[in-house]
């Protein structure tokens, strides 16, 4: 059953990967026949290659480090915040910058858990770096 399960995590992983890569050229076909480029779309193709980077390494080590989705949360949302309309209440700015900062600071302890200058070892999980 666990072999089963796993070929299913893989062919999924492998779906994954070829539609965010049609995704990656479609938004680049999309900035060369525009011939504009503008951060929001910077932002999405980096967004396209951490999920290409996080697929990758759930190829080789068969887990997904939880960094990886919250860096992928962090962009997302600051790429939300910069196409937001400019008549949009300055409170939504304050909660999608406090979800920011909360991202980070999760991101923090999780790298400080495994930390040499905590002195605490290194997960033998693979979960995070």
């Amino acid at each position: 059953m666990n072999q089963v399960i796993r070929n299913v995590q893989l062919v999924a992983v492998a779906f994954i990967l070829v539609a965010t890569a049609i995704a990656f050229l479609n938004e680049v076909y999309r900035m060369v026949d525009e011939k504009s480029v503008t951060l929001a779309d910077l932002l999405l193709l980096f967004i396209y290659i951490e999920v290409i980077g996080m697929i990758g390494l759930f190829w080789e080590t068969k887990s997904i480090r939880i960094t990886y989705p919250l860096l992928i949360a962090i962009t997302a949302l600051s790429r939300f915040i910069i196409l937001q309309d400019k008549n949009v209440a300055p409170i939504n700015l304050v909660y999608e910058s406090v979800a920011i900062l909360l991202i980070a600071i999760s991101i923090l302890i999780l790298r400080m858990r495994t930390s040499k200058l905590l002195g605490l070892e290194k997960s033998k999980q693979g979960e995070d770096s």
